[in-house]
């Protein structure tokens, strides 16, 4: 029996755990949230800070392995737990991950493209940047920013002093505007015996920073730009000694592709995968990290995921979409916040059009 323990107790951690029980692990987490967290009825959960000592003692004690759902575990814990049982991915993975300035300037070292970027500590620096990136640009927080969280889209001159006003009190990064054609993913992994395996490029739509829907094989793609895709993910699995499964945002310009940031976890524009591919994201995760040989990521025809954004749809309209599939996360509902998603599959490119259409007028 393996026990696997996973850092994060939200809905990433949830599907791990409905992927890994037929597979017969088990599973403990660690999350810090005092209310109920969308894994508690599913494993046991020590609530405990990540620096926790005695918490750390609990999570860890009889397990074979640990894994995360969320790439802000500090890396000082990722490694205090490395010393005692296999972390995966590794705690450099976490490291390259969580700052955007490192992340960028990782990419660029292993021949990735990004926009351009230039760190930011002040006023000074901010007006620096500007004149050396040209606007429009984006300011960042180098750290925590997630969901369209920590950023600030500066179009003109007259937008410099509000983005600093509203996120000028930690460390940051100004990053060229890319005017992308669309935005795209790719998703690798890579298992503890060194195999691989990559899933279709996926298309995906953001609205205010929140993925809304995600469009899987992305339509209109040729096998140099997966190729191309699938080049860049190689590239960051070798040079971080990678396991378990990595997501790349990409922009999309032309035939060529731009890296936005990358997550070191299964990634909410892998949800498509559940009923979608031959192995979900969230079982080839567990695969990669216990050494179980690593499942066909081919897609089960036309795949769409559509994010349920602070609102529950009624489930029945939902399910009476033929190839319609609801995931609810056992989370209240409040603007912003992730509490479940769809996931639609057909065989046929034109149902699944007018499908696709069903669902996203339940959702407006």
């Amino acid at each position: 029996m393996t026990t696997i323990g996973i850092l994060g107790g939200g809905q990433l951690g949830r599907m791990l755990a409905l992927a890994g029980y037929p597979l017969g692990f088990h599973f403990r987490f660690l999350d810090p949230v005092a209310d109920d967290a969308p894994v508690d009825t599913l494993a046991e959960r020590v609530r405990g800070d990540y620096t926790d000592a005695a918490a750390l003692d609990r999570f860890v004690a009889g397990v074979d392995v640990v894994t995360y759902e969320f790439e802000n575990v500090p890396v000082a814990t990722a490694r205090q737990l490395a010393a005692r049982v296999p972390v995966y991915p590794p705690p450099q993975a976490l490291e390259a991950a969580q700052d955007r300035l490192v992340e960028k300037t990782f990419f660029r070292d292993h021949g990735i493209p990004t926009p351009p970027f230039i760190a930011v500590d002040s006023r000074t620096d901010l007006d620096a940047a500007v004149a050396q990136i040209g606007l429009p640009a984006v300011l960042k927080t180098r750290r925590m920013g997630y969901d369209g969280k920590g950023q600030a889209l500066v179009r003109v001159a007259e937008d410099v002093a509000p983005a600093w006003d509203a996120l000028g009190d930690v460390p940051l990064i100004l990053e060229g505007f890319v005017t992308f054609d669309r935005e795209v993913s790719i998703l690798a992994a890579r298992s503890v015996t060194g195999e691989t395996a990559y899933y279709p490029l996926v298309q995906n739509r953001h609205r205010e920073g929140i993925l809304r829907r995600s469009v899987a094989p992305a339509p209109v793609t040729t096998p140099e730009l997966q190729a191309l895709a699938q080049s860049y993910a190689a590239r960051v699995l070798d040079a971080l000694d990678y396991i378990g499964v990595l997501a790349i945002e990409l922009f999309q310009v032309g035939e060529t592709l731009i890296a936005n940031e990358m997550a070191p976890r299964v990634h909410n524009s892998g949800h498509w995968t559940i009923e979608g591919a031959e192995t979900s994201q969230f079982a080839q995760h567990l695969r990669a990290i216990t050494g179980l040989p690593l499942g066909s990521t081919a897609a089960r025809g036309h795949v769409a995921m559509l994010n349920l954004i602070g609102i529950l749809p009624d489930p029945a309209a939902v399910l009476a979409v033929p190839g319609a599939h609801l995931h609810l996360y056992d989370k209240a509902p409040r603007p912003g916040r992730k509490v479940g998603h769809i996931t639609l599959r057909a065989d046929d490119p034109a149902i699944f059009d007018d499908q696709l259409a069903t669902l996203r007028a339940l959702l407006r």
